[in-house]
């Protein structure tokens, strides 16, 4: 089992609407040209990269002025659908500025699921990863639904564990508005202190994921770390971390401690 994700040639990165946009919703724009000069950093230097992105919805909502998030089905589709475009065409140029392509990908769970969906989008993906186009990646929130919960995945955290391991990434990592896991709600409390290493996924561990989600964001800790369990448990290394500053990839890809990492399980001891 590797203690970091030094190695991660094929690394999954997650980024959540909180990480994306400014307190009032609209997306930063800065933070979209970080993400994209880092991304492509990490791919000349060889590696291969997957971002799974939230936002659409937000995107939705600033140009729809909606000034609060969408309750119903319908106007989260329809958020969703004006901010899915407008979402990619803010990453197109953000990475054309660094020459790198990238093509989107978007999900619902049956995918997963069936066998046909699954076995396609296993080729799709490793055709763009031959090619060094990163895929950016989010559910189809368009056409998913509310109300058949297999359908959906609720929120890009369970997404992108599964999608790392639909293509047998060797690491994860979650962006998020806090630096990792930590004892206690640091938001709350001043003397709660960050887990740096958890070497195994027990319910005394996911009890602490009881932490409040943004108005913007769907999950919470608690997605976060049933994420960082399905990845774990499919043999992928996962790092919950701060997405205030994107340079926090370069620390990560160099071994550094930057969050709380989740090791993979031990196949042989299973």
């Amino acid at each position: 089992m590797h203690d970091n994700l030094a190695d991660a040639q094929i690394l999954v990165i997650k980024i959540g609407t909180t990480s994306l946009t400014h307190e009032n919703g609209t997306v930063d724009l800065h933070k979209m040209d970080q993400m994209a000069r880092v991304l492509t950093d990490l791919e000349n230097e060889g590696r291969r990269i997957i971002l799974v992105s939230s936002g659409a919805i937000g995107c939705g909502m600033h140009r729809l002025r909606m000034e609060t998030r969408p309750s119903t089905l319908e106007e989260k589709q329809m958020a969703a659908s004006v901010g899915q475009g407008l979402l990619m065409e803010l990453y197109h140029r953000s990475f054309d500025s660094y020459y790198q392509n990238v093509a989107q990908i978007l999900l619902t769970k049956d995918v997963f699921y069936n066998k046909i969906k699954r076995h396609n989008a296993m080729h799709t993906f490793a055709a763009l990863l031959r090619e060094r186009i990163i895929p950016i990646v989010n559910e189809n929130d368009a056409v998913s639904t509310d109300e058949i919960e297999e359908e959906r995945f609720g929120d890009n955290d369970r997404l992108s564990a599964m999608t790392a391991n639909l293509i047998g990434a060797d690491g994860l990592v979650i962006l998020s508005d806090v630096d990792g896991l930590y004892d206690k709600d640091p938001f709350k409390f001043d003397d709660a202190k960050r887990i740096e290493v958890v070497e195994k996924m027990t319910p005394q561990l996911m009890a602490l994921g009881d932490s409040s989600a943004s108005k913007l964001g769907t999950g919470g800790m608690i997605t976060k770390l049933e994420a960082a369990r399905y990845a774990t448990g499919h043999g992928i290394p996962t790092l919950i971390t701060s997405g205030e500053d994107i340079n926090v990839l370069y620390k990560i890809v160099n071994g550094k401690n930057a969050g709380t990492l989740f090791l993979a399980d031990d196949p042989s001891a299973q």
